[in-house]
């Protein structure tokens, strides 16, 4: 999911008290909080759905294959339905509409900030797994994407019991991101896994400066890095899904579970410099077109 405008409001966090320590004394230790009837429900709930998707053979992560072949035609509508439209507006209430092209022109430099209640082997890996997509998105796209902790781009994992103080942390470190905006990312509802904000700050009402993918701890691992791929590809811009698009994670049905070759090319065309931010469908469409061919010159895909 993605949207541009987040809208609404947030109260801020209470602030945690003080905990006064003698000089050089060592820092007290951090009491796990118990986990809640709510967070441990919301596991249950959705390891049931990484078993019954698994089960459909769904949630595939082979990238696609011989059942799965799209020709120039395919790859150019399926860009105009996912780039140029958004999947829902900033309340996540109501389907997006019609929108112009939107990606970063800065770099992007993204950072995780975990809730205190993900324990240290599931940050470990879950931190590596951002790393290694991080670098895979660059390469693909051409656009420069990094870690950095001067980020413009944060990916908070976080629970039930303290995604709201996550967000507030996550608020304050990025310019752009307001606490305002933070409700709808607060309120999930039960079925969203995961979700992306990406917010246009400065001058170019289309032009990415900040964003905020939010991705829920309770997922099972397969669920997690699934949410990890979409969530940080829609952030760089592929805002909607569609149900038309395969072999594609930007399609509600589930069926692929990881960025495909099919999603890998629809990043390399967002970041083509043919293709100006701003940039309605129409406008775009003779140049999507040359460009889903020359990516395909060899036939189906």
């Amino acid at each position: 999911m993605d949207f541009s405008s987040p809208v609404g409001t947030v109260k801020t966090p209470v602030a945690r008290p003080n905990i006064s320590t003698k000089p050089n004394a060592p820092a007290p230790p951090r009491v796990a909080r118990p986990t809640s009837e709510a967070s441990a429900s919301l596991r249950s709930y959705l390891n049931q759905v990484q078993g019954a998707q698994l089960s459909q053979g769904l949630l595939r992560r082979d990238g696609g294959g011989i059942d799965t072949p799209f020709t120039n035609t395919m790859l150019a509508r399926n860009f105009e339905q996912i780039a140029f439209y958004n999947e829902y507006d900033g309340s996540f209430s109501n389907r997006g509409g019609p929108s112009p092209l939107r990606r970063w022109a800065a770099p992007v430099r993204m950072d995780i900030i975990f809730g205190d209640s993900v324990p240290p082997s599931q940050r470990a890996g879950d931190a590596k797994n951002v790393r290694n997509y991080a670098a895979r998105l660059g390469r693909v796209t051409g656009h420069p994407v990094s870690m950095s902790k001067n980020a413009n781009f944060i990916v908070v994992i976080a629970g039930e019991d303290d995604r709201a103080e996550t967000l507030a942390t996550a608020a304050a470190r990025v310019p752009g991101i307001t606490t305002a905006s933070l409700t709808p990312l607060n309120n999930l509802p039960r079925d969203t896994y995961c979700v992306v904000a990406a917010y246009a700050s400065g001058s170019g009402a289309n032009t990415y400066t900040a964003a905020l993918a939010v991705i829920r701890a309770e997922n099972p691992s397969l669920l997690r890095l699934s949410c990890i791929h979409e969530e940080l590809a829609q952030g760089m811009g592929l805002a909607n899904d569609s149900p038309n698009a395969r072999p594609s994670i930007f399609n509600d049905d589930d069926e692929f579970a990881l960025l495909t070759r099919h999603d890998e090319l629809l990043l390399e065309m967002l970041y083509d410099p043919r293709l100006r931010i701003g940039m309605n469908a129409e406008q775009a469409r003779p140049t999507v077109q040359k460009i889903a061919s020359e990516l395909t010159t060899s036939g189906p895909v």
